[in-house]
């Protein structure tokens, strides 16, 4: 029996079932409009892309850049590259690492983080208000499925935060 593919699966009548990838891709730009206006309400000049920098950095701790980019899934000259434009917005700090005095790591700012906190709020306030339009009753089985998502993408859970 061929592998299924990670996109669908297959409904007992053959067919492949792609409706949980819609429903998450819809969903993924629903919450990429939320994380946006959160951001352009607090900071216009910080992308998207660096604020994702800095939410790594506070969700896992001081980085180093190579670090970095393979959380975000970018080339180490880009990482390197972003990490200067928030080291110049005084969002981001380097330091040299503990552990190898030959590392430098980033670490939040205070601006940084108190950017990262406004933001966070912000967002989560938007996201509640959209869960007021969920029934209550179908609140578990999204935090159940949300739970699973997160974990496949080795994502850390906001309660965990290091900030």
């Amino acid at each position: 029996m061929p592998k299924s593919s990670p996109e669908a699966r297959e409904t007992p009548s053959g067919q492949r079932d792609l409706s949980a990838v819609d429903a998450l891709m819809t969903a993924s730009r629903v919450l990429v409009a939320v994380a946006a206006r959160s951001l352009a309400g607090v900071a216009d000049d910080v992308t998207v892309p660096q604020y994702r920098a800095l939410v790594v950095i506070a969700s896992r701790g001081p980085q180093r850049v190579a670090d970095l980019a393979h959380q975000l899934g970018v080339a180490g000259p880009t990482a390197t590259r972003m990490s200067d434009r928030l080291v110049r917005k005084g969002l981001v700090t380097r330091r040299t690492a503990e552990k190898d005095r030959r590392a430098v790591e980033l670490s939040l700012s205070r601006a940084g983080r108190t950017l990262v906190e406004e933001v966070t709020r912000r967002r989560r306030h938007e996201i509640a208000t959209l869960l007021e339009a969920v029934p209550p009753q179908r609140h578990a089985a999204m935090v159940a499925a949300l739970d699973d998502l997160i974990a496949a993408a080795g994502e850390v859970p906001d309660p965990d935060w290091v900030l």
